[in-house]
């Protein structure tokens, strides 16, 4: 089988870039030659966006204008009035392709070929003043376009999906669950993931944070949560990666920047900007927990990276993490800062051998996942097909 995908994300969400690397990486290596990918990228995208692509055995990837970002509206506009953009249709037909994996796009209610829609999530719905005006009409103008095209709905969560049936109730009987899994990055040493630590300047003892710096990401309880634990003389440093830019909000990041200075917890919140992917790992296995106090999630990549490592997590208790992680989290209230406190103040590290012995158990509970996510993913898509 033949399947059709465009980019996902780009550099305002790299979770999304992540995402669809991670997914056709596995397809293509668990199930090769059940569903050949074929990646459509527009020729005006920079090469650097997808470079990445081209290493995974068995993808094709086309370059074409039709998807320039300048052709874009009008392409959807197309896909809205006459059922679609024939000019994409073509394409996609010449390609021999037998479905299309939708996201963030909607190539039209009469596409002419059987259509799967990812919807990562219901932010916009559950966390509506994030969003500026335009931003949440287009992004509901495109759920509902795809839930009322026919399309059956790809799903990473249990909670996404009941949500995504309360919001567009004629979505009910064609979502799917299907749990992402991610392989787990090379396991590196105790004294290598210590030296990667120590080249940020990291203490012994520290709490990872590897989140973009968007609002819903709740860092700035975080800091309210850091500011308690310092009056409690509670000695605690939590380390911060990720984009330091929220492009709903510009003013989000320079905000945060100066609570910190406003309350003097340079020392205790340290920002590590963007790093390098393999960073990301070795600071996990060499911290005392990661951290996600994030309001908003559909299946959280990094909490997934986490897990796959079996590193500690301290997360809040949105019922997405707990469908995630059940009873081996630390969970807290994400709107209050000394529900966090307390959780973080609470958490007894483990001992060197204890996190081996997770790590070891992780490792091969994330083999298991990653087969089923496959699995799953490779059914849903043939009986797409299949139940056209």
């Amino acid at each position: 089988m033949r399947a059709a995908f465009t980019l996902i994300g780009g550099k305002a969400w790299t979770g999304g870039t992540n995402f669809l690397l991670n997914l056709l990486t596995l397809v293509t290596r668990h199930q090769p030659g059940r569903i050949t990918p074929i990646l459509f990228v527009g020729a005006d995208t920079f090469a650097g966006d997808y470079e990445k692509f081209v290493a995974i055995p068995g993808i094709e990837i086309v370059v074409t204008p039709l998807l320039d970002a300048e052709r874009q509206r009008v392409s959807l506009l197309k896909s809205v009035v006459l059922g679609r953009d024939a000019a994409l249709t073509a394409l996609f037909t010449s390609h021999g392709v037998d479905v299309v994996f939708e996201s963030a796009r909607f190539f039209g209610w009469s596409l002419g070929l059987p259509a799967v829609a990812w919807i990562p999530d219901m932010q916009h719905r559950r966390l509506p003043q994030f969003f500026t005006s335009g931003g949440w009409v287009k992004r509901e103008l495109g759920f509902r376009l795809q839930s009322l095209g026919g399309r059956r709905i790809m799903v990473s969560s249990n909670d996404t999906r009941i949500a995504c049936e309360h919001y567009y109730p004629s979505t009910r009987g064609r979502i799917g669950v299907v749990h992402f899994a991610i392989e787990p990055s090379a396991v590196a040493s105790p004294v290598e993931a210590r030296g990667i630590a120590q080249s940020y300047g990291l203490p012994d003892q520290f709490f990872f944070m590897p989140n973009q710096f968007w609002r819903h990401k709740n860092h700035d309880r975080v800091l309210d949560a850091l500011a308690i634990l310092k009056t409690r003389g509670i000695q605690t440093v939590i380390a911060a990666s990720g984009r330091q830019n929220d492009p709903r909000d510009p003013t989000h990041f320079p905000a945060l920047s100066k609570k910190i200075e406003m309350l003097g917890l340079e020392d205790e919140f340290r920002l590590l900007g963007m790093i390098p992917y393999p960073h990301l790992a070795q600071l996990m296995l060499a911290s005392t927990a990661v951290i996600n106090a994030s309001l908003s999630e559909g299946w959280s990549t990094t909490v997934e990276e986490a897990k796959s490592l079996g590193i500690p997590l301290i997360v809040s208790n949105l019922d997405v993490h707990q469908e995630q992680l059940a009873e081996t989290a630390t969970y807290f209230d994400p709107l209050s800062p000394e529900s966090i406190a307390d959780a973080i103040a609470g958490f007894i590290p483990f001992n060197i051998e204890d996190r081996d012995a997770m790590t070891c158990a992780a490792l091969a509970d994330a083999e298991r996942r990653i087969k089923d996510f496959v699995a799953d993913f490779c059914r849903f898509v043939e009986g797409s097909v299949r139940d056209r």
